[in-house]
């Protein structure tokens, strides 16, 4: 019987595959690219290959390995491992599960890339003890997952967890999904992006970020934004005040409505950006939940990085297959 699985984070540009044992430790890792202007079948063998590899410099045997555990974009089903719709990837239908167990030989497991990033903070990292946990990350776009009683929380339609899409600001800016004022399209990275460059370009306000990015506005990346903080840039703080401001609303509702023990905030931004971000987030979820719902509620920052996929995807690949 296999001691270890495979943890697969793939996304957009990358797909990174690791070899896992039972403790979390990490033995092997293999990255390559996506390649998803290729198609679904290309993109599967990709990551098949990835797999292999890993396993080879992991130092252990394929004998060892009891399941495969991938965290893939977009909404999915988590019963069928079918990829319903990956925009980034192009993707509308693609039974990833069946392909690549075809490939690869072991069971294969899937779940949405954000429910596996909270699952990863839930077993091994940040959400380690708590039984009701919500993850939110911050990055390009902003995704969510919700664990409750210990287990992922899918809801009817199987895409509970789309914190991104939470109306903050009735009839605020444009989110790409089409619909207006959802936390995404007022505190994502991609739209604190858009605000420095309607400030700087059309109202040309002075910022110290046209010289961190070259003067291409649409650089500016989470380190970036964590340069001008450190340099006190007056545009930067505008808007990270707003975008706290927004992402305490949206938390102090989910509070008002969950009352989970323990939200973690994750990705690139909230990495990127020191306490004070959080502290910041804080209290603005004070100011917006009501009184005394936040008691034992803790709101803490992310702890696994970049490795919250794989690890996560571990979990899933080890809980769903019953492997101990």
């Amino acid at each position: 019987m296999g001691t270890n699985v495979i943890g697969v984070d793939m996304g957009g540009t990358k797909i990174l595959s690791a070899v896992i044992d039972a403790e979390g430790n990490i033995l092997g890792t293999a990255k390559v690219p996506t390649k998803a202007d290729k198609g679904p079948s290309i993109v599967i063998d990709r990551i098949a290959d990835s797999i292999q590899r890993a396993i080879d410099k992991s130092g252990v045997t394929a004998a060892s390995i009891q399941a495969v555990g991938i965290g893939a974009p977009g909404p999915l089903d988590p019963a069928t491992g079918i990829v319903i719709f990956a925009p980034n990837l192009r993707w509308k239908d693609v039974r990833l599960k069946e392909e690549l167990e075809a490939r690869v030989g072991f069971p294969t497991f899937v779940d949405n890339d954000v429910n596996v990033g909270t699952l990863g903070e839930h077993v091994f990292g940040a959400g380690r003890g708590f039984q009701n946990v919500v993850g939110i990350f911050v990055g390009t776009g902003i995704g969510g997952g919700i664990i409750l009683q210990g287990e992922l929380f899918h809801g009817a339609s199987k895409t509970a967890g789309e914190i991104g899409h939470i109306i903050v600001k009735a009839g605020g800016p444009r989110c790409g999904c089409g619909t207006r004022g959802c936390l995404e399209a007022i505190a994502s990275r991609t739209a604190m992006t858009k605000q420095f460059q309607k400030a700087i370009v059309k109202k040309r306000k002075k910022s110290v970020l046209s010289e961190l990015t070259g003067g291409d506005l649409r650089a500016i990346r989470s380190g970036v934004l964590a340069k001008a903080i450190r340099a006190n840039d007056k545009l930067t703080l505008k808007v990270i005040k707003k975008t706290t401001k927004y992402l305490g609303i949206g938390i102090g509702s989910i509070v008002n409505f969950l009352n989970p023990e323990l939200i973690v905030l994750g990705g690139g931004v909230v990495e990127a950006l020191d306490n004070t971000f959080l502290d910041s987030i804080r209290a603005a979820a004070k100011k917006y939940a009501l009184p005394n719902t936040l008691d034992g509620v803790q709101i803490v920052q992310a702890e696994l990085g970049d490795n919250a996929g794989i690890l996560g995807a571990a979990a899933l690949a080890r809980q769903r297959s019953g492997a101990t």
